[in-house]
């Protein structure tokens, strides 16, 4: 996503200006997308919502499926739009700019990406004032990119949770797409027996921990694979129109939590 990122410094930016981002360009080889868990009730609309095995880091990452190829995106307009109606992640909307640890524990830096060619002597906001201190700009920057940040941590200790309770298995589909097969692999996503056969113990922690929405928003999210497969078929065979989302409201109601079936009391299965 990003060619040269450094650090935001009144030293080194304090007379340019920071240009509107007028499209989506820079995510055309991308086939997904990181998402918060406080994400998931709107990306299920539009997205196949699945985790993905970051072994480096030993731990899963919920992600956005963009596209059924690796290198495709297909969200992503002719003309570097986003299509119409759908909701656009957050890690995507955060561009220029991005966070980047220092050498300081759990403090980290501003940074933007100067090969974006947004970078201005004269078009777009400014980033320091006159005196040198932050303008508002800048701040709201600072201000979101700290809530993604939080949002980030508070996923991965949902996905850890997944992980200790043995809920996520792979996701192994194979799709047909203008007469020909795509294999989606590598992915996983919950599994709904041996969620129904937790303990009362990791039910009610789960519970507690505001878990059960981004659950059944990931299991709602799944047939979104279909939405993908029209939008694939309609780049390969030409005269089929690409299907629009369709717009959620404004503000997304906050969902219910969605009543368990009932079940005896049982430990948690292994595989």
């Amino acid at each position: 996503m990003f060619e040269r990122l450094v650090p935001v410094s009144r030293e080194q930016h304090g007379k340019l200006r920071i240009k509107p981002v007028t499209g989506f360009g820079f995510s055309r080889g991308f086939h997904l997308a990181s998402l918060a868990m406080q994400e998931f009730v709107r990306a299920s609309a539009f997205y196949p919502i699945v985790f993905l095995d970051d072994r480096e880091r030993d731990v899963f990452r919920a992600v956005a499926l963009l596209g059924v190829e690796s290198g495709e995106n297909l969200f992503l307009e002719q003309d570097g739009s986003w299509l119409k109606g759908a909701y656009i992640p957050g890690i995507l909307r955060r561009y220029p700019f991005a966070l980047a640890d220092t050498e300081t524990p759990d403090e980290y830096a501003v940074c933007v990406d100067e090969g974006a060619g947004l970078l201005d002597a004269n078009e777009g906001l400014e980033l320091f004032g006159q005196d040198g201190s932050p303008t508002d700009t800048l701040e709201n920057v600072k201000r979101f990119l700290g809530e993604l940040q939080q949002m980030d941590a508070l996923t991965r200790q949902f996905s850890a949770f997944l992980s200790r309770h043995n809920l996520l298995r792979p996701l192994n589909l194979r799709v047909q797409i203008a007469g020909g097969a795509r294999d989606i692999a590598g992915s996983y996503v919950v599994n709904e027996e041996r969620l129904d056969a937790l303990n009362d113990a990791a039910f009610l922690e789960m519970r507690s921990l505001r878990y059960l929405q981004p659950i059944y928003s990931h299991l709602s999210s799944l047939p979104q694979i279909d939405r993908l497969v029209r939008l694939k078929e309609a780049r390969a065979v030409p005269g089929i129109e690409a299907t629009q989302a369709t717009a959620p409201a404004a503000e997304t109601p906050s969902v219910s939590e969605p009543r368990p079936r009932a079940r005896r009391s049982r430990s948690a299965q292994k595989s």
